[in-house]
Parts: C-alpha cells; structure tokens; sequence
C-alpha cells in the first residue's frame, strides 16, 4: 500500500510540475489557435478607407515573429504582435508595439459564434481608453464587428 501511494504521489508530483509547460504556448500559437490569423474588415467588399474601416491582417512571419498590418487607404503599416493571451470568457488580450507612435497599445477581441470579430477595448500603455467595454469612448457608439476578408 505505501509503495502504491508513492507512486501516486510522484505521478502527481510530476503532473502538476509539467502541466503549466503543457499549457503554455507560443504567441504564434495562440493566435492561430483562437483564429486571429487572417484579415478582417467591417465590409470586406469595400475598399480601405480611415474613415468608413480599415482592412486589419495579423499573419506569422517565417521567422515565427506574429505582425499586424493595418491599410486605411491612403496610408498603411505593419507592427509587431509581442503578446496574446486568451481570458475565461474567450478574449484574446492583444500588445501591439507601434514604432511610429513610441507606444504599445493593449486591445481585446471578442470572436462571435457567427464569426465576426468585435474590439471589446483599446487602452494605451498609460491605461487610457479609445474602447471600452464594447464602445468608442468618444462617442458611446458601439465598436462594429468585423468580418474575415480571407
């Protein structure tokens, strides 16, 4: 009996030691598997525009690096992903470094049953919101769902 407990004990051991390894991913990974990858717009027929929405891409790169573009048209970018994590309640909580804007910005995306992809917040570095809780801080507007273009 005391021989079946020690194994018992080590196999426990052992399994709460690997199972936060087991769990933890890459970022390459994480995305690709909540189903980030792609691009998306709120009219995928239209052409990008800053105003009426942008065409957003997020891809992995052959060196594993995740980047995320963004064409509004008349001007576009391309930044790097340096971290996701996925929440309980299925957001994706997305850093983005923005070279030209010195910063990174935080943002969370909700994906619908439907498919449709919905900006739930975006804050700055400092915590200052443009979305929260599902709405322009601005205006109180609701943020649009965006639909895979790809």
């Amino acid at each position: 009996m005391t021989r079946s407990l020690s194994r018992w004990m080590t196999a426990a051991a052992l399994w709460v030691a690997f199972t936060p390894m087991a769990r933890a991913e890459t970022l390459a990974a994480t995305v690709e598997r909540w189903g980030l990858l792609g691009s998306w717009a709120v009219d995928c027929a239209a052409r990008p525009d800053r105003d009426k929405g942008a065409l957003l891409t997020y891809e992995i790169r052959k060196d594993g690096r995740v980047m995320y573009r963004r064409d509004f048209g008349d001007a576009k970018d391309e930044n790097e992903v340096v971290s996701a994590t996925v929440n309980a309640e299925g957001v994706i909580n997305v850093m983005v470094y923005f070279p030209s804007l010195q910063q990174t910005r935080e943002y969370g995306l909700l994906l619908s049953k439907q498919g449709s992809l919905r900006a739930i917040y975006n804050r700055s570095e400092r915590g200052v919101h443009t979305i929260k809780d599902g709405k322009y801080v601005a205006t109180g507007a609701p943020t649009p769902p965006q639909q895979r273009c790809d």
